[in-house]
Order: structure tokens, then sequence, then C-alpha cells
């Protein structure tokens, strides 16, 4: 945007939030005849529009990070940080609202709740007082930078709040909360939220008011600390203090177990609180990371812990209890910041919906979101999205119950013969055909594939292995997915084997973490494709400093890369199917195997031409010769 119309806009936006302060009506026109023709439309089960963009609201480079609640009154108070000169985190932020009386129908103007003046103003974290009807809206400064870098460590960021007595029409002045909040020790980054807080309804502690907030600490040279936190009022949001906390060590050589952040917290019907976190960089598997507080908020019941098989990338996600079931907003791809997708869980955030369970908003990028119950039969979700960007514009969505996926029954199933293995979800309608030894399945191409649920045994690390398996195929175009364990993209930790038909190879290819070092990855690849219809064996060993594909009998070489193959990342084991449900494997798959140790050049052998016995060391052995279940 050039910097002339920035400088005529800025005072603008001043005076709009002057005038809001001293006045309810000026800013509030009255309902337009296309509102009230709105209102008496019967309300599709899904809608959305954009309400935050720059060419739409000028005045703004950007806008991101929404937040929303629904007012005691019934309005809907959509915030999002109005970012002044570029995408930056820590730049010239205001903190900016609209306004809606129709459940996100329609909404009213942007208005400015706090200028950042050349600083940053954000992370909005709004609470609704529903005995008074005031709306608290918790908030972080810090000094504004210029040039779009983030905030230097040690970065001075401080809580505030203000408030709102006439629905959101005009808000108090900031108040700094550090002498109530902000312990010596939280001394470097500090964020509230950013998404809806809430207020407890059930127990001791109704009335209670309840937002989230994690910190780092600094000791004069590095981040040594990070800390996760419920924030609480018991007097309407007067004085505050700080209930719940997990704090976790970030030792000298930067590697760590977890690192919860950017808290979505939701009521459970028994008035438990369940608290879903964004997961970053830790050693844990999974990117989401939860726990629950059965007093209100004064503490946790448990130490977070991660959800390796809930795709996500590292984002803030945002929580909503929905009727009977409770909703997580955010991007299904577990790579990029893209599709972004409502999930579902019906015991209360213990386990969620799988991703080809979950309900798709769009496929486009998207990243942060929150979701509001917007009027009585709809939810609403305020989301960040983009055709070219995640952070091209903030749209609202409305959809009613109805449209979310409906719940499912056990999908249909092939035995595991690993020791303690449970039987693996047939996806799609795979069917069973002639194999190699006995039956095999038969995958289409489309959404067919074989998941494997999770147990501790399935991650590798960083253990030697044998993934080894029969295939035949006739594909000549296309990405071909045979096996797939753990992560996916550049920086995840991953094992998998695929055919690549148009490049005329199959490759096997690894991806590690050690330490605090880059990942890494090696990978061997064939001189054919082998995609003329009939059967054959192909193995992936990691052993003695060596990476080995094997293709009927003959082998490929590369140097192994020390390290995890499956650290920190979203954790999933598929056959046929890409970890994003990018691609599919088009033909049939034959006894599938997973070792945890390098099998000798006999056992190789003996896999390629008489199979092998299940032993100790046998973690995936899936015959695929029948399905259970299916209809």
């Amino acid at each position: 945007m050039p910097s002339s119309l920035r400088a005529r806009l800025r005072p603008l936006r001043a005076a709009t939030a002057l005038l809001a302060a001293a006045t309810v009506g000026a800013l509030l026109p009255a309902p337009s005849a296309q509102a009230a023709r709105a209102a008496a439309a019967p309300a599709p089960a899904f809608e959305q529009q954009v309400l935050f963009r720059a060419s739409q609201d000028p005045g703004y480079a950007c806008y991101r990070i929404p937040a929303v609640v629904r007012t005691a009154k019934g309005t809907l108070l959509a915030f999002a940080e109005g970012r002044v000169n570029n995408c930056g985190d820590a730049g010239d932020i205001d903190i900016v609202v609209k306004r809606s009386h129709d459940g996100g129908r329609t909404w009213g103007p942007l208005q400015v709740v706090t200028e950042g003046a050349g600083d940053t103003h954000g992370n909005p974290a709004p609470v609704v007082d529903r005995r008074t009807g005031r709306i608290l809206l918790a908030e972080t400064y810090n000094t504004g930078r210029t040039d779009a870098q983030n905030c230097t460590i040690p970065c001075d960021r401080t809580p505030h709040l203000q408030y709102s007595d006439d629905d959101g029409r005009s808000w108090s002045a900031p108040r700094d909360l550090s002498d109530q909040i902000l312990p010596k020790d939280w001394n470097s980054w500090y964020a509230t939220g950013p998404v809806h807080g809430l207020q407890l309804t059930r127990g001791r502690h109704a009335g209670r008011l309840v937002f989230t907030a994690n910190t780092e600490t600094w000791d004069g040279s590095r981040v040594t600390a990070n800390h996760a936190a419920l924030i609480v009022s018991d007097d309407g949001g007067d004085h505050w203090r700080i209930g719940a906390r997990d704090s976790y060590p970030i030792p000298a050589d930067g590697t760590f177990r977890q690192k919860p952040s950017e808290m979505t917290i939701t009521e459970r019907p028994d008035g438990t609180l369940y608290v879903s976190g964004r997961e970053q960089d830790g050693t844990d598997l999974g990117h989401r990371t939860h726990t629950v507080s059965r007093d209100g908020g004064s503490s946790f019941a448990a130490p977070f812990r991660a959800i390796p098989d809930l795709y996500t990338p590292q984002v803030q996600g945002s929580t909503l209890q929905f009727g009977k079931r409770m909703l997580l907003a955010c991007p299904a791809d577990p790579d990029r910041r893209r599709t972004m997708q409502i999930r579902s869980s019906y015991d209360g955030g213990r386990t969620w919906d799988s991703v080809d369970r979950g309900t798709t908003v769009t496929t486009d990028w998207s990243g942060y979101s929150d979701l509001v119950r917007a009027d009585g039969a709809h939810g609403g979700l305020l989301y960040e999205g983009g055709a070219v960007d995640a952070r091209d514009e903030i749209r609202f969505a409305r959809f009613t119950e109805e449209w979310l996926a409906p719940r499912r029954g056990p999908d249909p199933t092939t035995p595991d013969r690993a020791p303690g293995a449970r039987p693996a979800a047939v996806l799609g309608g795979a069917r069973t055909t002639e194999g190699r030894f006995g039956g095999a399945l038969a995958l289409d191409g489309t959404d067919d594939a074989v998941r494997l649920p999770f147990r501790r045994q399935l991650p590798l690390g960083t253990r030697d292995f044998t993934a080894s398996l029969w295939f035949r195929y006739s594909a000549t175009t296309g990405e071909q997915p045979l096996l797939w364990m753990g992560g996916i993209g550049t920086n995840q930790p991953q094992v998998w084997l695929r055919g690549e038909p148009a490049s005329n190879r199959v490759t096997g290819l690894i991806t590690t973490r050690e330490g605090a070092a880059p990942p890494r990855s090696a990978s061997v690849r064939t001189t054919g494709a082998y995609n003329d219809g009939r059967w054959h064996h192909v193995a992936l060993r990691r052993g003695d400093g060596r990476l080995t594909l094997f293709l009927d009998g003959e082998r490929v070489e590369a140097p192994d890369v020390p390290g995890s193959v499956s650290r920190n990342s979203p954790f999933g084991v598929h056959v046929g199917q890409r970890m994003d449900s990018r691609a599919y494997f088009t033909g049939a798959i034959d006894e599938v195997r997973v070792y945890d140790v390098a099998l000798d050049d006999d056992r190789m052998e003996a896999l390629r031409t008489e199979g092998a016995a299940v032993t100790r060391d046998t973690v995936i052995r899936l015959p695929m010769d029948h399905v259970r279940g299916s209809n």
C-alpha cells in the first residue's frame, strides 16, 4: 500500500477509535433492506464470506489472528490484527473488530479497538461475562518493528486488558496486567490466546472467567523454558491470577519434549475444561497436544500429551462444544497450512476423527481460526484463508450440525499379525484380489488405502529396520505410494516406498532428525518403474550405515543418515496412500511387513521367495488376504 494512503488512513482509524469510545450509536447504521431480506431468507446449511481483506478494508496491508465471541445479547464480535505495513508478526499492528446482529450473515463496518501507533497490539483473546454482559479483551503488546522481522529475543511482550459494557460498540482504555499475571521469570515471549476465552457454567467455579497464555523464560543468553498457563478471574475481570500452568525446560542443546502454545479451551458437559494446544518442535510425536483441568482452571490434571495421529501442521487451532460433539478447526494437511477442516470428538477430546472422517471447509491455504456458536442453529468459523496464501484474507463460515460429516461406524479391517497389533482400517472400499501369497488388496487409486491404528511400537525412531511388500501395478503416470510411515514434506521424519512411473523408477526414502540439527534425507532408486502388471517384491533396509533398496532381489545402496525417522512429526502408517491424502496407489499390494531390525541377506531372500515367520522383531505383518466388516 502506498505510504501516502496509509498516512491518510491512519488519522481516520484513530478518529474512528475515539468516536467509538465517545458514542454508542454513531457507528451503527440502521439495518439495511439487504440485511432485512437476508434475515428473512432461509439459511443454507453452509455459507461463507470474506470478512477482512486488505483490498476490502483499506488501511492495512494484512489481516491476521482471528478471534470471535457471541455476546450476552447475541451479537457476534469478530476480532483480528490489522497489520499496517506488512504481514510480519512484530510490526505496526492494531486490533480491529466487526459486529454482526444476525448470527454472522451480515456484518457492520470495521472498528479499531486499540491502535498500535507503531507498536504491536495483538493476540486478541475475548471473554464474555454473561452475568454482567461485559466483554473483556485480553491482548499483548510489544515494541514494533519496521522490517517485517520477528520480535527480538527476549521479546518485551506485556499483557493488557480492555473491556466493553455496550455490546462491543466502544472500549475502555487498555490496562496493563503485568503486575497480576507477568511473573519475573516470564521475561521473554508472552502470548494471550489467540482465541476466545470462556466463562465457566458448571461446578463450584461457575462464573469464573478463563483465557490462555503461553510464555517463555530467558536467562540472559537463551530461552530456557516454555510455560503453558490458564489465566483466571473470579470477580468479573477486575483482578486476574495465574491458574493452571505446565512448564517445560529447554536444554542447552536445543531439544525439548514439548512446547505447548496457542491453546484453546472448551468446557465439557461435565464441567471439565479441555485444553488443546499447538505443539511446536518438541521431540514428542504430533503437532497437537492436550490436557484437562478438573478444578475450574486452577491446575492441570496431567501434563500436556501430544496426539501422534491427529494430522495437522504446526499452527493454532480452535475448539467448541457443539451439541453432543466437540469440534476442532485446523488445517488437515500435516505438512502445510492448507485444507481447513472441522473434525469431531464424541468423547470430550480424548480421541478425534481422522482426516477422512472430517468436514472440509476449503482446500485453499488456511491457518489460524476460532469457533463460535453463531446462533441457536449454526456454528461459526472465523479463519485465515486464501487461494495463494493463508494470510490473504479472513473468512467467516456459518454451518449447521447437519452439514458436518455424520458420525461414522467402524471401518472394515484387515488383520495385522504382528505381536500385540490391532486390525488395520481398510478405507475407501478396497477389495480382495488374487495375491502373491493367497489373497491381496486391490486399491483403486482414488480413496482406497489401509491405515494402521497408532501404537507405540510403530515409530521406528533411530533403530535399524526392514520394510517389505509385494506390489502389482500398470500405471504410467502419477505418484504411486506403496508404504508411508511418519510425517511428510522436507522437514518431517518419515519412511516411504513409492512407484514413480513417469520417472521410470521406484524410490525408497527416509528423513531423519538428530539433536537440534536440521533434518536430513537419504534416498535410493531403481532404474525401472516395474509397472508391467506383474507381482514384484520391494524392500527397504536401514542398517550398518547403509540404506538399501531391494527389488526382486537386486539391490541399490546409499549412505544412511543418522537420527530418528519418526521424531516430532504427526505420525501415521498408510499402505497405498500418501500421508497427506494427495496421492493413492492404483494396483494391488500383498504381504506388508516391517521389522525393527535390519534383516540379514538370508532373511531378506526368505521374504522374497517363501515369506518369513512372525518373530519378536516384527512390527507390522499385514497378509492383506481378507477384509472384515465390509458391506
